[in-house]
């Protein structure tokens, strides 16, 4: 669609590339907010604040936030904008229907993009990512590798794997992911405001969502 004054959901398995096609789009418009709610969560974490401390045990364990804990947070981040952006880009939330139809009473949403990856892709790519404990800098031998095996380049420390960047918990996410979010693609779709993109990587998926 043109952009215009709008509020964009971009909607799409854990680990499937929407924090990626999100920076690609605000780089290339302008106007845009972005809201991560991983970003937010992981803040919240590192800064071991009551709502990280109750957020880290859960998000390690592959699971998803209640529902009513992320429409607080979203909702006091949406109204905290000053002033009012341009265009909204609301990434990773909503997750389940609850959430959505919270939203639909603080804004309108306009438009949906949804990221179908493929689960063993998501599953290659994410246990792939290791980050520096002290910098937070991310790394995926497959294509950012450090320097030196192992190790951060700026600090030299241990690289380390997040809980959630592991296997076991990759696929617990995807399958509670199955259960609770594919029907907003329903919900979004009856709307007439959602469009899927499928592929394998951001590049070819980014393309697609420019040229709709």
């Amino acid at each position: 669609p043109s952009v215009r004054h709008a509020t964009y959901l971009i909607l799409g398995k854990p680990g499937g590339g929407k924090g990626t096609i999100s920076k690609k789009i605000l780089a290339s418009h302008e106007g845009f907010v972005h809201i991560s709610t991983g970003d937010i969560l992981r803040e919240e974490v590192n800064k071991g604040t009551e709502v990280g401390n109750k957020a880290k045990g859960i998000m390690e364990s592959g699971g998803l936030l209640p529902d009513d804990l992320m429409v607080d947070i979203v909702s006091s981040n949406i109204s905290s904008l000053s002033p009012p952006p341009r265009h909204l880009l609301l990434d990773g939330f909503p997750r389940t229907m609850n959430q959505a139809k919270a939203l639909d009473a603080v804004i309108p949403v306009e438009h949906v993009i949804s990221l179908d990856i493929p689960n063993e892709v998501i599953v290659e790519r994410t246990s792939d990512r290791w980050i520096s404990p002290s910098t937070n800098k991310v790394y995926s031998y497959s294509y950012q590798p450090p320097k030196v095996h192992g190790k951060c380049d700026d600090t030299g420390e241990d690289l380390i794997q997040r809980e959630d960047d592991k296997p076991e918990s990759v696929l617990k996410r995807l399958e509670t992911y199955d259960d609770l979010t594919k029907p907003l693609n329903d919900y979004y779709t009856e709307k007439g405001i959602l469009k899927s993109f499928q592929g394998e990587t951001s590049d070819v998926i980014f393309k697609q969502v420019t040229e709709w």
